[in-house]
């Protein structure tokens, strides 16, 4: 999972910006992925960028800053999505001195 630029929706002290996770998809399939994921709003929904790392200021692709780096296969492209580790990253990012949540 990577940090981004995206800046998120401040509420009250809590702000910073999207965490997204990183899946490799054939090249072929992209457009299913896109049709199929974007109908589940409510989870994570569809990509917020399809091929490009730089555009949400992902910094190294190959350097995750949670988790393994994940191998992208020269007829893949790397799809991002938003990710639920988010709210611990904005936890962090604005310096709560007490929160519970889940692990990231």
């Amino acid at each position: 999972m990577y940090n981004t630029s995206l800046k998120c929706r401040s509420s009250g002290s809590l702000s910073g910006n999207m965490v997204v996770s990183m899946k490799p998809i054939p090249a072929l399939k992209v457009s299913k992925h896109i049709e199929i994921t974007s109908k589940y709003t409510h989870a994570h929904g569809g990509p917020v960028s399809v091929g490009s790392a730089e555009a949400i200021g992902v910094r190294d692709i190959d350097n995750p800053e949670w988790g393994d780096a994940v191998q992208i296969r020269p007829d893949e492209v790397p799809i991002f999505h938003a990710c639920g580790v988010t709210p611990q990253s904005i936890l962090m990012q604005s310096k709560v001195p007490f929160a519970i949540t889940h692990s990231a």
